[in-house]
């Protein structure tokens, strides 16, 4: 049995920062059993973004009449270009972590699917290896329950193998995976039918900002069905036939792509052969510096069940490494959620959503200001969305924002950088910024504050 001093399994955005971090004191062992750098890096920001960028372009090349612009008819998405555009930068990634791990006499990377034999003993490639500290990076995988099983489904990996523009793309699950690939392939040129479950989309926000979403998506002809019950498919050759809510109406799809939710990749790793404990989702269990209940033994990323981002994993790399080099007490606890949505034009969210801040029992204010009352939005002929902020009346913190709009997926983090000093919102409210730009209406909406209406 070959003994590291350390050992991680999974390379994505917590495991592979770690992995060159604990070099510098030891043997490290890391292991995948995929494609190096993870989910971000392969299928998840890097390619999406790319093909964001694609979609944008073929956007503008339809709507230059409205900024007085005339551009000849007949713009075409091809996909095998947009395709090899993605993997260049894919590839580029990966390619970069492989040859940095090639380079490091300390690090040893092994390409299998690992298991646990026992706590500290790991079987990868027929091999036992051994270890006092390892760390579950394994990530997360589009869920797949047994009713599309019949079907050739997509999931958000496989939709970013295809070479031709579906023609009728039927997408199940109207959140944050669906929406953002839902408008990208509209965009492309293909029929988009999106089918949520519940009675509204991305539920997890405030109803105003669902409904906000819901209407830049049916502008762009978009086919939104809510509360789309009783979901079944039958497939004929190259089409499905999808069914809903015990009707006899149908949709004949060419493609459909199953983005209901995120499960963690831990059924592979045996965990039965140790004491780790995992909830009845697979989330392995960790406290506030990412151990799980055995000594030694951490999990970071998707797999831990807090966050699920690329920005939550690297921090979880951030928290271990500084708990184990630095003995520095940075916490999982400490961290402030915030995140995107990347649709056009983005959402980009920070703290609590009004529901959330009500539900804790905060006397909340509330400014908003809708994106058509902006200066520089409309003078970029974008003016869907609003933005808005969440304050505690008693402390004057800021407790939440929401940016749904042009530049949002950046904007946001002003907020964001507030809320980390602990700062009032009247810091933003009298700074002075930059003219002509859409953070500069910020101010002068939290110049404006008023108590949530119940």
């Amino acid at each position: 049995m070959k003994e590291f001093d350390y050992i991680i399994i999974g390379t994505g955005q917590a495991g592979t920062p770690l992995a060159f971090s604990l070099a510098k004191k030891g043997k490290v062992a890391i292991i995948e059993k995929s494609l190096v750098g993870g989910t971000c890096v392969n299928n998840g920001c890097v390619p999406t973004k790319a093909y964001v960028a694609s979609a944008r372009r073929m956007w503008d090349s339809n709507h230059g009449e409205d900024l007085g612009i005339e551009i000849p008819a007949g713009s075409k998405a091809n996909l095998e270009k947009i395709k090899a555009r993605k993997e260049t930068f894919v590839h580029a990634s990966r390619n970069g972590i492989e040859k940095s791990f090639d380079d490091n006499e300390n690090i040893t990377l092994y390409r299998a699917e690992a298991y646990f034999v026992s706590d500290y003993e790991i079987m990868v490639n027929e091999e036992k290896i051994t270890a006092k500290q390892i760390f579950i990076n394994v990530g997360a995988r589009a869920v797949v329950p047994e009713e599309y099983k019949s079907i050739d489904y997509l999931t958000n990996i496989s939709i970013l193998e295809l070479t031709s523009i579906p023609k009728h793309l039927v997408i199940v699950g109207g959140s944050y995976i669906g929406l953002e690939f839902g408008q990208m392939f509209k965009r492309f040129g293909s029929e988009v039918t999106i089918l949520e479950r519940g009675d509204r989309l991305i539920k997890r926000e405030d109803e105003d900002v669902s409904e906000a979403v819901a209407k830049i998506m049916q502008n762009e002809d978009i086919n939104v069905n809510l509360n789309a019950k009783d979901i079944t498919m039958s497939q004929g050759g190259a089409e499905i036939t999808v069914k809903m809510n015990n009707t006899q109406d149908s949709i004949i799809a060419s493609h459909v792509l199953l983005a209901i939710g995120r499960q963690p990749n831990t059924d592979t790793l045996k965990l039965e052969n140790t004491t780790i404990e995992v909830d009845d989702k697979g989330m392995v269990a960790v406290d506030d510096f990412c151990r799980t209940n055995v000594e030694g033994i951490f999990a970071i990323g998707d797999c831990n069940g807090h966050g699920g981002f690329t920005h939550t994993s690297y921090n979880d790399f951030q928290i271990v490494d500084a708990y184990l080099l630095d003995k520095e007490e940075r916490k999982i606890s400490d961290r402030i959620t915030t995140y995107g949505l990347f649709i056009d034009p983005p959402l980009g969210r920070v703290g609590m959503t009004k529901k959330q801040a009500v539900e804790k029992g905060y006397e909340v204010l509330v400014a908003s200001r809708p994106m058509s009352k902006i200066a520089r939005a409309k003078e970029k002929g974008e003016t869907q969305g609003f933005m808005e902020a969440i304050i505690d009346a008693k402390t004057n913190l800021i407790l939440g924002a929401s940016v749904l709009g042009v530049g949002g997926d950046e904007i946001i983090n002003g907020f964001t950088n507030l809320m980390y000093a602990k700062q009032p919102y009247t810091v933003f409210r009298d700074g002075v910024h930059i003219h002509p730009t859409v953070t500069e209406l910020i101010p002068t909406m939290l110049e404006n504050v008023s108590p949530l209406s119940k």
